[in-house]
């Protein structure tokens, strides 16, 4: 008989070709792999043996999970809004937990499922749904939502039902990764209340809706986004029903001024026993920047890049 390490071997080579093979097909349809750098076995990876970029926040992400959640990994049930190609889904349901994945691409959707299917993890559902689609009827319950990304692709009015429907499915905490702008610009009113940011291009007005399918890191199909200031972005999180709201400096992930990563925990309001009277004090909204600031931003902008660098730690940063 053929000698069990000589064997495990030619297992282990065989299963290598399947999977370059399949990556081959899947390519082949649905495009090279654009972001997501996934391990699929051996020395296979779903771009190259390399460091391309999103691990470093991958590793923000999993930290902010390991350090505020009160249950084990294995525990979690979790979901990943607009998951791309699945990284993060991948990585935690890899550490046991309950992940379900949303993403609005055929191409990405079809890339994180042929992932799972490799790396066998059947505690992993992706799915291709629009997120704007989200509900606690459809989806239920889910100890961490994963908002990376996305949030600065949605237009107005959806932005504000979106967040609504987070706060709505989330049962522990909120990781909002999004592009935050430091001028106060546009103003809309939601439910009474007035946000701020400034209005972006997804989508030329005469694309198709086969060129918004391609364009990979904008919306599915609406021509404008919302990009919030940094404290209105505070304060509709506290609006939509989140208790507290953190923002992530450790680990590192160089972003520069116009990123943040914000974690958004869902619990009970706590009262003040030893100050009773504190209790009815209304809860204080973060104050925008004056309008000198917002002009001053606008003007920065015409200046050079290297001239924006500079400036933006000493006036920019909110």
């Amino acid at each position: 008989g053929v000698p069990d390490g000589i064997s495990s071997i030619f297992t282990s080579l065989c299963k290598i070709q399947v999977v370059r093979q399949k990556k081959k097909e899947i390519v082949n349809r649905f495009g090279s792999w654009t972001a997501h750098n996934i391990r699929l076995c051996e020395d296979v990876y779903t771009i190259d043996k390399r460091v391309v970029g999103d691990e470093i926040r991958l590793r923000r992400v999993i930290q902010i999970i390991s350090d505020i959640s009160a249950k084990p990994m294995s525990s979690l049930r979790i979901l990943d809004l607009a998951c791309l190609e699945g990284l993060f889904a991948i990585e935690l349901a890899q550490r046991g937990a309950k992940v379900v994945a949303i993403e609005g691409r055929q191409a990405n959707t079809e890339k994180a499922r042929f992932a799972k299917e490799v790396l066998s993890l059947n505690n992993l559902e992706v799915v291709q749904d629009e997120v704007r689609n989200l509900s606690e009827e459809k989806y239920g319950k889910f100890d961490v939502v994963l908002c990376l990304g996305i949030l600065c692709h949605l237009g107005i009015p959806d932005v504000f039902y979106f967040l609504e429907r987070i706060a709505e499915v989330c049962s522990a905490f909120a990781i909002i990764d999004t592009e935050v702008t430091p001028a106060n610009e546009t103003s809309y009113a939601h439910r009474g209340r007035q946000y701020w940011g400034r209005i972006r291009v997804e989508h030329h007005a005469s694309s198709t809706s086969q060129d918004r399918a391609g364009a990979l890191w904008a919306s599915l199909d609406n021509l404008d986004s919302f990009c919030f200031t940094r404290p209105s972005l505070w304060n509709v999180l506290s609006h939509v029903g989140f208790t507290s709201v953190y923002e992530c400096h450790n680990p590192r992930v160089e972003k520069g001024t116009g990123r943040t990563t914000l974690c958004a925990v869902k619990a009970v309001t706590q009262r003040l026993l030893s100050v009773p009277l504190a209790n009815s004090l209304p809860e204080d909204n973060w104050p925008e920047r004056g309008r000198m600031y917002a002009n001053a931003v606008r003007i920065a902008r015409l200046l050079p890049r290297p001239v924006q660098r500079a400036i933006s730690g000493m006036f920019l940063r909110q």
